[in-house]
């Protein structure tokens, strides 16, 4: 259908090995979509046939929806919640203790930046009322984290109390910031039945900070607005594909750089009655379990032993093997009491490492740190150690926590044999 009815696809139609070959094989075929060929056909590139994009904005069927970044970055889709509602729904199963709280009426606390979902009101605070929505608190107005303050943070922890939420929904960084401060000033928190990360990656610091005064269950749930919910984590740490509403290609990367466990996902959609994506490239980075079975015992679809982030945080040692946000974080965990970081590759060899610490010991921890990063990175790295007040949040309110300074093309580090050539 998409190949021949949807414009943006229709370009694609040469590629196509054709019926005769396997279902894989013809995807296999086809090349990723990105967000710039978003831009390039949005509306009508992307619609389903027969739909009429000013009907369904007027009618309230959908609307028009922008994803937070920078202007290279940014994405405006066609939002159908009833098809957002039914992908969130049909992810729960995959986890137990999603099943067993989610109701679809349960109440539900979002602590994230509003520029994501919510409120925004940055000049004003809103009271308790202006920021509720059907079944759901939003529990900050702010677009910059920097700007909390402890009155702001001792609102939420009152608002937790008074909501007294099934599921606290949840940015690691911004959770973890509101844990630390929890922490240091000795209060005690409203303890939901579980917690669901959302909308970025979760580091070990920040798992190591909300666990200090949550005691609940804690589930990763990664999906994109283009695409709704792709993986959720089971009980049992794997993450699931939701293959009722997607399917998922797995790109391998070459050996040497983690293949073929590691690679990008590209993400088709199902049942979408407004938008067709096919092989959306979701930016990010993905390991497959090795056992290819998972002790919770669900088995349909792809299972990933974890997502390793996203291809804009992958860095590079100085002999140019790939380095996920995820082994980085796995290798900088080893540092005691880290607040927060933020890793700079400026060239080939030289990392400069942010950290925000309150540690008095700084010389020890720089000497720390230094042997982290050349033991990650190689011996003749050249490391920079600086030490922060805080680190902010880029303009989407999200968090940079690894970065290059020079142009890294992920497409150079996939691995060919599985890629599809027609002959």
């Amino acid at each position: 259908m998409a190949l021949g009815q949807v414009a943006a696809y229709q370009s694609w139609r040469a590629l196509d090995p054709g019926e005769k070959y396997p279902i894989d094989t013809r995807y296999t075929a086809m090349p990723a979509l990105t967000k710039k060929d978003i831009r390039e056909h949005f509306p009508q590139g992307l619609l389903s046939p027969g739909r009429d994009v000013n009907k369904g904005l007027t009618e309230g069927e959908i609307e028009y929806v922008k994803t937070s970044g920078s202007t290279d970055v940014s994405v405006t889709n066609i939002w159908n919640q009833a098809w957002w509602d039914a992908s969130e729904k049909a992810s729960w199963k995959f986890s137990s203790h999603i099943a067993r709280v989610a109701t679809g009426d349960h109440r539900e606390a979002i602590l994230v930046n509003p520029l994501n979902v919510g409120i925004v009101s940055d000049d004003v605070e809103l009271p308790m009322e202006k920021r509720r929505v059907s079944r759901f608190l939003y529990l900050n107005e702010k677009t910059d984290t920097l700007s909390w303050t402890g009155e702001h943070m001792d609102r939420m922890i009152k608002e937790l109390v008074v909501y007294r939420p099934a599921v606290l929904e949840a940015n690691p960084s911004y959770l973890a910031k509101l844990a630390r401060y929890i922490t240091a000033s000795g209060k005690t928190v409203f303890q939901p039945e579980l917690i669901v990360f959302t909308y970025e990656y979760p580091t070990n610091i920040h798992y190591k900070q909300i666990r200090r005064v949550f005691d609940v269950p804690l589930v990763s749930s990664y999906g994109t607005t283009e695409v709704g919910y792709v993986f959720m984590e089971c009980e049992k740490g794997r993450l699931h594909q939701n293959s009722e509403f997607c399917r998922v290609d797995f790109q391998p990367l070459k050996p040497e750089h983690g293949g073929p466990a590691l690679g990008r996902i590209l993400v088709t959609t199902f049942n979408n009655p407004w938008y067709v994506i096919v092989r959306f490239d979701v930016e990010d980075l993905s390991r497959l379990d090795e056992e290819e079975s998972c002790p919770c015992g669900r088995s349909s679809g792809l299972i990933l032993s974890a997502m390793e982030g996203r291809t804009a945080n992958v860095t590079l040692t100085c002999k140019g093997r790939l380095v996920t946000l995820r082994e980085l974080d796995n290798a900088l965990s080893v540092l005691e009491d880290v607040d927060e970081y933020q890793l700079d590759q400026v060239t080939q060899n030289s990392y400069h490492l942010h950290l925000v610490s309150r540690r008095t010991d700084r010389n020890r921890l720089k000497v720390e740190a230094e042997k982290v990063l050349r033991e990650l990175y190689g011996e003749e790295a050249k490391t920079s150690i600086m030490f922060e007040d805080a680190i902010a949040p880029l303009a989407s309110g999200k968090y940079s926590l690894a970065q290059t300074r020079f142009p890294i093309n992920i497409e150079d580090y996939l691995d060919e044999r599985y890629i599809f050539k027609k002959t």
